[in-house]
């Protein structure tokens, strides 16, 4: 077909109009979509932060590699039980994302506890530790297994005897606690514990770089789900560093509960603080790795995220989640995973013939 000067005038004229009407409301939809992830980001760095690249310090028990060494071998070690069956990794497993995958974990005996164990993992930035906040640091927390009855039903005596007469011992708490006396203690052996619990937090999950201004780092749905978090109100209890592990709530805020869910004779921090108001409340967990965590709750019952979600919709929030919502909170959970310790299983020195034997 011939086409004349004029014709060809008119068509390009059509297609550069074409262009400028295609083209103005695609950039005015990429700068709202630009403008609506920015405010996105702001809202969410005026409420978390990201886990930091090093450990941090802890007051008044300097870290040092001789320390971190020692602890980690403490960590591992089972002789700190009375059974030498269970260490701390066993119910805190650095495979596991800190914790044993089970509902409630099994003491000495075959003991159950009362509550599932909560992660290790970034425990070093909450406010206090246990379910309960009984104990105030990560020092505190690591002697409390050690000595409880149901756990690992070590006096803290007998710790400090079973370890003096592990010889090869002498030259690492030598190293990690230099000019004491008789550095074998159960108190340096908690301090060695908790410095090397420091260590185990888990930087770059997603949402850190999302933070740090990465505005990609986060997918559309993990993006949606992190504006529903705080649109119904989830960051209210769970925000911060660790997304969570700032403050205690009861559960059932709003809606209690069943008895599976909450046992009605474990009543929280309220065995600590003997305050009405804190019946059945316990400290927020973090909700850092949450989805390699499970089962989930202080009493471990539920096992899917999703069913996790739900519940706290309707006990915490007063507000009925739709599948839609949940899988999209979900997937924003799914960002708080970060890089995993990569821990080096310690060779433990021998027991010999004059160590103090497990008990039955």
């Amino acid at each position: 077909m011939f086409v004349g000067k004029r014709n060809i005038r008119r068509l390009i004229a059509c297609a550069l109009l074409g262009s400028s009407i295609l083209t103005v409301p695609l950039g005015a939809s990429l700068a709202a979509s630009n403008g609506a992830q920015k405010d996105l980001l702001n809202r969410a760095q005026a409420l978390f932060r990201p886990i930091p690249q090093k450990p941090p310090s802890l007051p008044g028990n300097m870290s040092t590699p001789q320390k971190v060494t020692l602890g980690r071998m403490l960590f591992f070690d089972p002789r700190l039980s009375a059974s030498h069956v269970i260490s701390c990794n066993s119910c805190h497993n650095i495979g596991l994302g800190g914790t044993d995958a089970e509902p409630t974990s099994v003491g000495h005996r075959w003991q159950h506890g009362l509550r599932n164990a909560p992660t290790v993992f970034n425990a070093v930035f909450d406010k206090a530790q246990f379910w309960d906040g009984r104990a105030k640091d990560l020092e505190q927390q690591a002697g409390g297994p050690i000595v409880n009855p149901v756990e690992m039903a070590s006096p803290a005596a007998h710790v400090a005897e079973e370890l003096r007469a592990i010889p090869g011992y002498q030259s690492y708490f030598a190293a990690a606690f230099p000019g004491e006396r008789s550095p074998i203690t159960f108190a340096n052996v908690r301090k060695a514990i908790a410095v090397f619990e420091a260590t185990l937090i888990t930087p770059n999950a997603p949402f850190d770089l999302f933070l740090r201004g990465h505005r990609n780092a986060l997918t559309k749905d993990q993006r949606e789900g992190l504006a529903l978090f705080m649109d119904k109100g989830c960051s209210g209890c769970h925000s911060g560093i660790n997304i969570g592990g700032e403050m205690y709530a009861p559960f059932g805020l709003v809606t209690k509960p069943n008895a599976r869910l909450l046992p009605p004779g474990d009543k929280g921090r309220y065995a600590i603080t003997k305050l009405a108001s804190d019946q059945y409340a316990f400290k927020v967990p973090s909700l850092r790795n949450v989805e390699l965590t499970a089962p989930y709750f202080h009493s471990g019952q539920i096992w899917d995220l999703n069913e996790a979600v739900t519940v706290m919709g309707t006990t915490q929030l007063g507000v009925k989640l739709n599948a839609a919502e949940v899988g999209k909170i979900v997937s924003f959970l799914g960002s708080l995973t970060g890089d995993q310790p990569r821990i080096v299983y310690p060779i433990l020195p021998p027991s010999v013939g004059f160590t103090p034997q497990p008990q039955p």
